[in-house]
């Protein structure tokens, strides 16, 4: 089986959105900056980072604004494109439509209904929460999370929406297992002690 893992681009400064978050600019005022390292696809070390991260992945869960704000450039292929891994969108109501023939399934139960469903879907494959991080701190405060990867990107937002806020007061102890110094970004991934 594989692992659950939470990857983010994120700030320097520990925001995974910019300030002002919006459905025209889903990652705030600049906060495109974020993703340019797996959009640009000028890089090969990105490159080779990022099929090789689609290539162990099975399955997908997001949040409900996640989604409404990405769908329109993801499409029916979802966020892996063509090798449209299923997407389990967390919600607490399933939209009117979504795009046809599309990799999404909605899932109103909680969080650890899409994970078992993602797990399911995924097989000995890892399942990526992402897009979100309300719905990744849901995730974390459950202890459902083996790893944590985060794209650290080198820009300070100074306010915008922080992937680690609301977690409580309890110590988490994280393992480095790999960093990977990119063009525009440092790919760090840590596995949660147990």
């Amino acid at each position: 089986m594989g692992n659950v893992i939470i990857a983010m681009s994120m700030s320097l400064d520990g925001f995974v959105t910019a300030a002002n978050p919006r459905m025209e600019e889903p990652t705030g005022d600049g906060g495109q900056v974020l993703t340019a390292w797996a959009m640009g696809g000028e890089h090969d070390l990105n490159r080779t980072f990022l099929a090789e991260s689609i290539g162990k992945l099975g399955a997908v869960i997001c949040g409900r604004t996640t989604y409404d704000t990405s769908v329109p450039w993801w499409g029916a292929d979802g966020p892996s494109g063509a090798a449209r891994r299923p997407v389990f969108v967390v919600t607490h109501q399933a939209p009117r439509q979504s795009p046809e023939e599309g990799v999404y399934a909605f899932v109103t139960d909680g969080i650890e209904s899409a994970l078992e469903r993602a797990k399911a879907a995924a097989g000995d494959k890892d399942v990526t929460v992402m897009g979100g991080a309300n719905l990744a701190q849901q995730y974390v405060k459950a202890g459902l999370i083996d790893d944590i990867q985060i794209h650290l990107v080198p820009v300070l937002f100074g306010e915008g929406t922080r992937l680690f806020d609301h977690l409580g007061s309890e110590q988490r102890k994280l393992v480095p297992i790999q960093v990977l110094d990119a063009p525009g970004v440092t790919h760090l991934r840590f596995r949660l002690a147990k």
